[in-house]
């Protein structure tokens, strides 16, 4: 059973917000473990786009800085990612991933390999 599940894709103009969500059962989450958000658009490598880590830090790829917000609720259980100012560029599969118990963040772009679970993803597709 996969622990992570993404929602709240969807179709959007650009300029437009969304909210993904990423429901986590089965696995210890509370602050143990980073969490992070990556997306994967057609004919490109998978890419980091936020991070939060075990103290509630948080870290963006650049292209994401001022426009994408990563959070989590604990009680609930989820992770969160708030998308505002859509561009067409930001089409691609967004996927969640937990790293091992009580690991904390590597820089964006590095260690992908301490990410020990995935989602099954969720698709956002921007036109302009």
């Amino acid at each position: 059973q996969v622990p992570l599940a993404e929602s709240g894709g969807g179709s959007v103009q650009a300029g437009g917000s969304l909210r993904l969500s990423c429901t986590v059962s089965g696995l210890s989450y509370t602050n143990s473990r980073c969490m992070g958000w990556f997306r994967q658009a057609p004919g490109k490598e998978r890419e980091g786009v936020a991070t939060i880590d075990i103290d509630g830090s948080t870290t963006y790829t650049d292209s994401v800085k001022g426009r994408f917000t990563i959070s989590k609720d604990v009680a609930r259980g989820t992770l969160y990612l708030q998308i505002n100012s859509l561009k067409s560029e930001d089409t691609a599969m967004y996927y969640c991933a937990a790293a091992g118990l009580r690991q904390s963040c590597p820089a964006i772009g590095s260690r992908d390999g301490v990410y020990l679970y995935w989602g099954q993803g969720t698709q956002v597709t921007v036109s302009s």
